[in-house]
């Protein structure tokens, strides 16, 4: 708004200017003088078609820039809904798996939280229960799923993210 209103002072001042211009003539004034009013009516014509032509470039410029923002935003928006969607879809192969290893529900929230990363001792206090009751339940988590401990039952989880079968999962190196 700011660049329109100088472009607009800067156009009357044109058009004042030319006006100025065309009365000196008919004055029979200096060449000189008249050369130096041409000159200045020319530059400030120039400047003024200049910003013009900047105003609309940047207009045309910011009017892409919020196309692409919507665009992004519209893309950001699909992405959160296809991870909410699969976020979704995950846990519930996650309670799919539990109940196929035959979890209690007890078994399944602590399972969870083990996922999660919680140490026992977090688990107890979430759970308001004691450690050695958690404890007793993750060793019945391992022994149903046929895992080792903690460590395995979040990479049996997660080794079908991490590794699709078809390349190394180690880097080679160089």
């Amino acid at each position: 708004m700011k660049d329109l209103l100088i472009a607009l002072l800067l156009a009357t001042i044109v058009a004042l200017k030319l006006v100025d211009v065309i009365a000196d003539m008919g004055l029979n004034l200096p060449p000189m003088h008249l050369a130096q009013e041409w000159i200045l009516l020319l530059l400030s014509a120039s400047g003024c078609v200049y910003l013009i032509a900047d105003i609309r470039r940047r207009t045309r410029s910011m009017q892409t820039l919020s196309d692409n923002l919507s665009l992004s935003d519209a893309k950001l928006a699909n992405l959160s809904t296809q991870l909410r969607e699969a976020r979704h879809a995950y846990a519930n192969t996650i309670r799919a798996q539990f109940e196929a290893w035959g979890l209690t529900r007890s078994e399944q929230e602590i399972a969870l939280l083990l996922l999660k990363g919680l140490s026992l001792q977090e688990i107890a206090a979430v759970r308001d229960t004691r450690e050695k009751t958690v404890r007793q339940h993750a060793s019945n988590i391992y022994g149903k799923a046929g895992l080792e401990g903690r460590h395995a039952l979040s990479a049996w989880f997660l080794e079908d993210f991490i590794w699709d079968g078809r390349e190394s999962p180690v880097p080679a190196e160089t």
